[in-house]
Protein backbone atom coordinates (compact mmCIF):
# COMPACT_ATOMS: atom_id res chain seq x y z
CA UNK A 1 0.00 0.00 0.00
CA UNK A 2 0.96 3.58 -0.71
CA UNK A 3 1.53 6.32 1.89
CA UNK A 4 -2.01 8.12 1.06
CA UNK A 5 -3.75 4.90 0.52
CA UNK A 6 -2.20 3.48 4.73
CA UNK A 7 -3.65 6.54 5.96
CA UNK A 8 -6.99 5.01 5.38
CA UNK A 9 -6.19 1.95 6.97
CA UNK A 10 -7.24 3.61 10.74
CA UNK A 11 -10.77 4.33 9.76
CA UNK A 12 -12.03 7.81 7.50
CA UNK A 13 -9.60 10.64 6.88
CA UNK A 14 -10.17 13.91 7.46
CA UNK A 15 -7.81 15.64 4.40
CA UNK A 16 -7.80 19.98 4.70
CA UNK A 17 -7.03 22.05 2.22
CA UNK A 18 -4.87 24.91 2.37
CA UNK A 19 -3.80 27.73 -0.62
CA UNK A 20 0.05 27.62 -0.24
CA UNK A 21 1.68 30.95 0.75
CA UNK A 22 -1.39 32.88 1.64
CA UNK A 23 -0.33 35.04 3.45
CA UNK A 24 3.32 33.91 3.36
CA UNK A 25 5.67 30.64 2.73
CA UNK A 26 6.52 30.80 6.68
CA UNK A 27 2.77 31.10 7.61
CA UNK A 28 1.69 27.80 5.23
CA UNK A 29 4.51 25.88 6.84
CA UNK A 30 3.02 26.60 10.79
CA UNK A 31 -0.44 25.83 8.91
CA UNK A 32 0.42 22.43 7.63
CA UNK A 33 2.01 21.48 10.88
CA UNK A 34 -0.55 22.77 12.61
CA UNK A 35 -3.28 20.55 11.21
CA UNK A 36 -1.00 17.57 11.07
CA UNK A 37 -0.60 18.13 15.22
CA UNK A 38 -4.40 18.03 15.30
CA UNK A 39 -5.67 15.12 13.34
CA UNK A 40 -5.32 15.67 9.81
CA UNK A 41 -4.44 12.67 7.72
CA UNK A 42 -3.49 13.26 4.46
CA UNK A 43 -3.03 17.32 3.67
CA UNK A 44 -4.02 18.93 0.43
CA UNK A 45 -1.34 22.40 -0.42
CA UNK A 46 -2.87 24.58 -3.35
CA UNK A 47 -0.42 25.62 -5.81
CA UNK A 48 -1.10 29.27 -6.47
CA UNK A 49 -2.10 30.01 -10.17
CA UNK A 50 -3.65 33.02 -11.90
CA UNK A 51 -6.66 31.09 -13.23
CA UNK A 52 -8.06 28.45 -11.12
CA UNK A 53 -11.63 27.39 -12.77
CA UNK A 54 -12.05 24.96 -10.48
CA UNK A 55 -11.97 27.51 -7.71
CA UNK A 56 -14.73 29.91 -6.13
CA UNK A 57 -13.71 33.66 -4.84
CA UNK A 58 -12.31 32.29 -1.52
CA UNK A 59 -9.96 30.21 -3.35
CA UNK A 60 -9.02 32.41 -6.12
CA UNK A 61 -8.49 35.24 -3.51
CA UNK A 62 -6.09 33.25 -1.52
CA UNK A 63 -4.63 32.41 -5.15
CA UNK A 64 -3.88 36.11 -5.57
CA UNK A 65 -2.76 36.92 -2.02
CA UNK A 66 0.03 34.11 -2.33
CA UNK A 67 0.91 35.17 -6.10
CA UNK A 68 1.01 38.95 -4.17
CA UNK A 69 3.72 37.48 -1.58
CA UNK A 70 6.17 35.93 -3.80
CA UNK A 71 5.10 32.07 -3.63
CA UNK A 72 6.46 30.65 -6.33
CA UNK A 73 6.64 27.01 -7.12
CA UNK A 74 9.90 26.03 -6.36
CA UNK A 75 9.62 28.18 -2.90
CA UNK A 76 6.57 25.52 -2.05
CA UNK A 77 8.89 22.77 -2.93
CA UNK A 78 11.33 23.95 -0.31
CA UNK A 79 8.55 24.45 2.48
CA UNK A 80 7.74 20.94 1.62
CA UNK A 81 11.27 19.67 1.99
CA UNK A 82 11.20 21.21 5.70
CA UNK A 83 7.98 19.90 6.95
CA UNK A 84 9.30 16.74 6.15
CA UNK A 85 11.47 17.15 8.83
CA UNK A 86 8.79 17.15 11.33
CA UNK A 87 5.40 15.79 9.90
CA UNK A 88 5.32 12.31 8.22
CA UNK A 89 1.80 12.63 7.14
CA UNK A 90 0.97 12.45 2.89
CA UNK A 91 1.09 15.65 1.22
CA UNK A 92 -0.45 16.26 -1.53
CA UNK A 93 -0.37 19.50 -4.02
CA UNK A 94 -3.51 20.60 -5.82
CA UNK A 95 -2.35 21.99 -9.22
CA UNK A 96 -3.42 22.78 -13.18
CA UNK A 97 -1.91 21.65 -16.06
CA UNK A 98 -0.59 25.24 -16.77
CA UNK A 99 2.23 25.57 -13.88
CA UNK A 100 2.95 21.66 -14.22
CA UNK A 101 4.09 22.33 -18.03
CA UNK A 102 5.66 25.17 -17.66
CA UNK A 103 7.75 23.51 -14.69
CA UNK A 104 8.14 21.24 -16.97
CA UNK A 105 6.32 17.97 -16.01
CA UNK A 106 9.07 15.46 -15.49
CA UNK A 107 11.23 17.93 -13.55
CA UNK A 108 8.27 18.94 -11.55
CA UNK A 109 7.19 15.34 -10.71
CA UNK A 110 11.06 14.28 -9.88
CA UNK A 111 11.54 17.23 -7.65
CA UNK A 112 7.84 15.84 -5.95
CA UNK A 113 9.41 12.74 -5.01
CA UNK A 114 12.64 14.47 -3.99
CA UNK A 115 11.06 16.31 -1.04
CA UNK A 116 7.99 13.99 -0.07
CA UNK A 117 5.11 14.79 -2.29
CA UNK A 118 3.15 11.96 -2.42
CA UNK A 119 0.49 12.71 -5.17
CA UNK A 120 -0.96 15.92 -7.36
CA UNK A 121 -4.41 16.44 -7.88
CA UNK A 122 -5.05 18.22 -11.33
CA UNK A 123 -8.42 19.58 -11.84
CA UNK A 124 -8.08 20.74 -15.38
CA UNK A 125 -6.71 17.71 -17.04
CA UNK A 126 -9.97 15.33 -18.05
CA UNK A 127 -9.48 11.47 -17.55
CA UNK A 128 -9.40 11.27 -21.36
CA UNK A 129 -6.18 13.46 -21.30
CA UNK A 130 -4.47 11.98 -18.13
CA UNK A 131 -2.05 9.73 -20.04
CA UNK A 132 -0.14 12.62 -20.44
CA UNK A 133 0.70 12.85 -16.68
CA UNK A 134 -0.01 9.37 -15.74
CA UNK A 135 3.12 7.77 -16.57
CA UNK A 136 5.58 10.20 -15.42
CA UNK A 137 4.00 10.05 -12.43
CA UNK A 138 4.50 6.60 -11.98
CA UNK A 139 8.40 6.98 -12.91
CA UNK A 140 8.53 9.20 -9.65
CA UNK A 141 6.34 7.09 -7.21
CA UNK A 142 3.54 9.96 -7.38
CA UNK A 143 0.09 9.10 -7.10
CA UNK A 144 -2.38 11.08 -9.65
CA UNK A 145 -5.46 11.36 -7.74
CA UNK A 146 -8.65 10.64 -9.82
CA UNK A 147 -11.55 13.02 -9.51
CA UNK A 148 -15.18 11.55 -9.79
CA UNK A 149 -17.95 14.09 -10.60
CA UNK A 150 -22.47 13.50 -10.49
CA UNK A 151 -21.51 13.99 -14.52
CA UNK A 152 -19.35 11.63 -14.76
CA UNK A 153 -21.73 8.65 -15.24
CA UNK A 154 -20.90 6.22 -17.45
CA UNK A 155 -17.47 7.22 -16.94
CA UNK A 156 -17.14 6.26 -13.16
CA UNK A 157 -16.48 2.31 -13.90
CA UNK A 158 -13.34 3.07 -16.31
CA UNK A 159 -12.17 6.11 -13.83
CA UNK A 160 -12.45 4.38 -10.42
CA UNK A 161 -10.84 1.19 -12.22
CA UNK A 162 -8.17 2.79 -12.54
CA UNK A 163 -7.41 5.21 -9.76
CA UNK A 164 -4.09 5.16 -7.14
CA UNK A 165 -4.01 6.84 -4.13
CA UNK A 166 -7.83 7.73 -2.86
CA UNK A 167 -10.89 8.82 -5.31
CA UNK A 168 -11.99 12.61 -4.99
CA UNK A 169 -15.87 11.88 -5.03
CA UNK A 170 -16.83 15.66 -5.89
CA UNK A 171 -20.19 16.53 -4.16
CA UNK A 172 -21.53 19.27 -6.15
CA UNK A 173 -21.22 20.72 -9.40
CA UNK A 174 -19.57 24.19 -10.01
CA UNK A 175 -16.73 25.64 -7.87
CA UNK A 176 -15.39 24.81 -4.11
CA UNK A 177 -16.69 27.24 -1.97
CA UNK A 178 -18.59 26.75 1.60
CA UNK A 179 -22.32 25.25 0.90
CA UNK A 180 -25.00 25.12 3.10
CA UNK A 181 -26.48 21.93 1.60
CA UNK A 182 -25.36 19.43 -0.19
CA UNK A 183 -27.80 17.63 -2.66
CA UNK A 184 -26.31 15.52 -4.40
CA UNK A 185 -26.86 11.55 -4.21
CA UNK A 186 -23.41 10.90 -3.00
CA UNK A 187 -24.02 8.06 -1.06
CA UNK A 188 -25.25 6.18 -4.76
CA UNK A 189 -21.67 7.81 -6.62
CA UNK A 190 -20.35 6.32 -3.83
CA UNK A 191 -21.38 3.34 -3.81
CA UNK A 192 -21.03 2.74 -7.52
CA UNK A 193 -17.44 3.72 -7.25
CA UNK A 194 -16.82 0.84 -4.64
CA UNK A 195 -18.76 -1.53 -6.94
CA UNK A 196 -15.04 -1.12 -8.83
CA UNK A 197 -12.25 -0.78 -7.37
CA UNK A 198 -10.92 -1.17 -3.13
CA UNK A 199 -9.28 2.32 -3.83
CA UNK A 200 -10.86 4.77 -0.42
CA UNK A 201 -13.29 7.16 -1.37
CA UNK A 202 -13.17 10.61 -0.12
CA UNK A 203 -15.84 13.24 -0.35
CA UNK A 204 -15.07 16.95 -1.01
CA UNK A 205 -16.81 20.51 -2.56
CA UNK A 206 -18.70 22.28 -0.38
CA UNK A 207 -18.10 20.54 3.25
CA UNK A 208 -17.51 23.45 5.67
CA UNK A 209 -19.17 21.70 9.42
CA UNK A 210 -18.31 19.23 11.69
CA UNK A 211 -22.18 18.04 11.01
CA UNK A 212 -21.59 17.92 7.10
CA UNK A 213 -18.30 16.45 7.17
CA UNK A 214 -19.94 13.23 9.77
CA UNK A 215 -22.24 12.79 6.97
CA UNK A 216 -20.24 12.92 4.57
CA UNK A 217 -17.36 10.53 5.63
CA UNK A 218 -20.50 8.25 6.82
CA UNK A 219 -21.47 7.60 3.20
CA UNK A 220 -17.29 7.40 2.05
CA UNK A 221 -13.74 7.03 3.46
CA UNK A 222 -13.18 10.70 3.81
CA UNK A 223 -14.03 13.97 3.44
CA UNK A 224 -11.91 17.18 2.23
CA UNK A 225 -12.51 20.72 3.63
CA UNK A 226 -11.21 23.18 1.63
CA UNK A 227 -12.96 26.61 1.58
CA UNK A 228 -13.67 27.02 5.47
CA UNK A 229 -9.89 26.61 5.98
CA UNK A 230 -8.99 29.01 3.57
CA UNK A 231 -11.55 31.23 4.83
CA UNK A 232 -9.63 31.34 8.63
CA UNK A 233 -6.81 32.14 6.83
CA UNK A 234 -8.25 34.95 4.99
CA UNK A 235 -9.98 36.39 8.07
CA UNK A 236 -6.65 36.24 10.80
CA UNK A 237 -4.09 35.78 8.49
CA UNK A 238 -0.93 35.03 10.25
CA UNK A 239 -2.09 35.00 13.43
CA UNK A 240 -4.87 31.97 12.15
CA UNK A 241 -2.83 28.88 13.75
CA UNK A 242 -4.62 28.38 16.80
CA UNK A 243 -7.58 28.95 14.87
CA UNK A 244 -6.88 26.45 12.02
CA UNK A 245 -5.87 23.82 15.13
CA UNK A 246 -9.38 24.15 17.03
CA UNK A 247 -11.09 23.68 13.63
CA UNK A 248 -9.21 20.96 12.34
CA UNK A 249 -9.39 19.27 15.58
CA UNK A 250 -13.21 19.21 15.78
CA UNK A 251 -13.68 18.24 12.20
CA UNK A 252 -11.49 15.61 12.83
CA UNK A 253 -13.21 14.33 15.27
CA UNK A 254 -17.10 14.66 14.06
CA UNK A 255 -14.95 11.99 11.05
CA UNK A 256 -13.48 9.87 13.55
CA UNK A 257 -17.56 9.63 14.62
CA UNK A 258 -19.05 8.52 11.23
Amino acid sequence: MSRISDAFKNGKAFIPFITGGDPDIESTFEFVKTMAENGADIIEIGIPFSDPIAEGPVIQDADLRALASGTTTDALFEMVERLRKEITIPLIFMTYANPIYVYGKERFMKRCAQVGIDGVIVPDIPFEEKGELVDVCRDNGIELISMIAPTSEQRIETIASEATGFIYCVSSLGVTGVRTEIRTDIASMVKHVKSVTDTPVAVGFGISTPEQAKKMAGLSDGAIVGSAIVKIVAQYGKDATSHIATYVKQMKEAVMEA
